[in-house]
């Protein structure tokens, strides 16, 4: 599709869905292309005054209506708005792709993928977990149960805006919940596609789901502090997840975060030198390396290091960078200029310790306007307490890092303060399993990188956060668990 043509006949307007209501009071904001530096439309920025509305109105659904107890109702109003979303993927992937600069291909399955996931929360909400009971002495019975926590605020980064909004609200609104989600202005329009979705889903009451797109920072502190909001839901940064935690504590609010990640890679000399090198490039490539799984250290074993290098320096070097929309583009822009710049005075500042084996970094020679365009970048380093090995970079930069024993690759591999994903690469199993059994991470894969499914827990340790969604675990997120007793009166 041609994107001049194709922009023409997109809506470019951006809007907030406020307790049912459209809202465009507030400051004005464009949507930029980072593959072309063009404007693709217009939002307004969600003010605090949106945030308290919204909040009042979901305060109100959950405390005066019988949605919370209606687990069939809520089912039936996932699977419409699965399939509302369904019918609809081509335009949300086609704008979500011209607004963050991920390749088509990936918006695609991230749209998708998030169709299956809404499916899995629709049936959960009719097969959650009903509690235990029992008679423990004569007469007197004890009962627990599950219920719905209250009111939601769900706070999502600009990636993967779409899947990492709706894995939260559809095990909220399984559980019962209503919310108010918050989402990132670099993404505006795409927003508003998934809230005009939400507004077709009748089955949904008005004010059960707001979406608030914000520039500034606003909304996020407003759901934080408010008494009304029993939980905040967040994906993003580890310094930010500090501070909903810090500010959250004043009111004692639940928190879901997952967070920041450093993801290692071990290779070990037995691997499959193939799918080793086939997972590393994907690694640092998907989403253009701002993922919070991104695998963006090598960490290969001494006996396979001198084959498998030349191998992933020669992939790196022939990726073309071009638009998201491009199908010859391996991987394309970064989410903005400053973005690009801020990645590539990390790695001018590594290549002070670190040897450079591909330097790609910023396009000098680019004629697209924008800037955000950012080859990848790979470092061999012999330390650990270095910036590009410690810190999560959100671009297409690896390390490549040589170990001799196992022991060595688990250190290393624990070296950083995340926990979020770690993969392994050998052929010998029990190797593997001894080594995914001592990575501190959420996620750990063997021979294979960022394999996810909707029936299985994402979470993070160490300061990748706590909590989890997806799998039979996250409604649980969302729900408070209440015990009864009762006790038989006298014959």
């Amino acid at each position: 599709m041609n994107l001049e043509t194709a922009t023409a006949t997109q809506v470019v307007t951006g809007r907030n869905l406020v307790a049912g209501e459209w809202d465009n009071n507030g400051e004005s904001f464009n949507s930029v292309s980072p593959s072309t530096g063009k404007v693709l439309g217009t939002f307004v920025s969600a003010s605090e005054d949106a945030a308290q509305t919204a909040i009042d109105a979901a305060r109100r659904i959950f405390d005066t209506t019988d949605w919370s107890r209606d687990a069939r109702r809520r089912s039936r109003a996932l699977t419409e708005l699965a399939d509302n979303l369904e019918a609809r993927i081509e335009e949300v992937a086609t704008m979500l792709s011209r607004e963050n600069g991920k390749l088509i291909a990936e918006t695609n399955w991230e749209v998708s993928t998030a169709v299956d996931w809404l499916r899995y929360s629709a049936a959960s909400a009719i097969i959650q977990d009903g509690g235990r009971s029992a008679e423990v002495s004569p007469g007197m019975y004890f009962q627990t149960g599950q219920e719905a926590m209250g009111v939601i605020g769900i706070i999502t980064p600009w990636n993967s805006p779409v899947i990492l909004s709706l894995r939260s609200i559809g095990p909220a609104l399984a559980a019962g919940c209503t919310m108010v989600v918050k989402m990132p202005g670099q993404t505006a329009l795409t927003n508003t596609l998934l809230a005009e979705i939400i507004a077709e889903t009748t089955s949904i009451p008005a004010g059960v789901v707001s979406i608030l797109t914000e520039a500034g920072n606003a909304v996020s502190p407003a759901l934080v502090a408010s008494k009304s909001v029993d939980m905040i839901s967040y994906t993003g940064s580890t310094h930010v997840g500090r501070a909903i935690a810090k500010s959250g504590a004043e009111t004692l609010k639940r928190l879901s975060l997952e967070l920041g990640g450093k993801t290692p890679l071990v290779i070990f000399d037995d691997a499959d030198i193939d799918v080793a090198l086939q997972n590393a490039v994907a690694a640092c490539t998907l989403m253009n390396g701002q993922f919070c799984l991104t695998g963006s250290r090598l960490i290969v074993q001494r006996g396979i290091a001198e084959r498998l290098r030349p191998l992933v320096i020669e992939a790196l070097s022939n990726l073309r960078v071009g638009p998201s929309e491009d199908p010859t583009s391996d991987l394309g822009p970064l989410i903005d200029a400053a973005s690009a710049k801020r990645v590539d005075e990390v790695v001018t500042e590594a290549m002070s310790y670190a040897k450079v084996l591909v330097r790609g970094g910023l396009i000098e020679d680019d004629e697209r306007p924008g800037g955000a365009y950012y080859a990848p970048t790979l470092l061999e380093v012999d330390r650990l307490d270095v910036p590009v090995v410690q810190d999560e970079l959100f671009g297409p930069v690896q390390t490549f890092e040589v170990f001799d024993a196992e022991e060595d690759a688990i250190r290393m591999a624990n070296g950083t303060d995340f926990g979020l994903g770690a993969a392994v690469f050998t052929t010998d199993e029990w190797c593997g399993r001894r080594v995914a059994r001592e990575m501190r991470a959420g996620f750990v894969w063997t021979n294979c990188w960022g394999v996810i499914h909707e029936g299985f827990e994402q979470g993070g340790l160490k300061q990748s956060g706590y909590g989890v969604l997806c799998g039979p675990t996250a409604i649980t997120e969302f729900q408070d668990t209440k015990m009864y007793a009762q006790v038989a009166p006298p014959r």
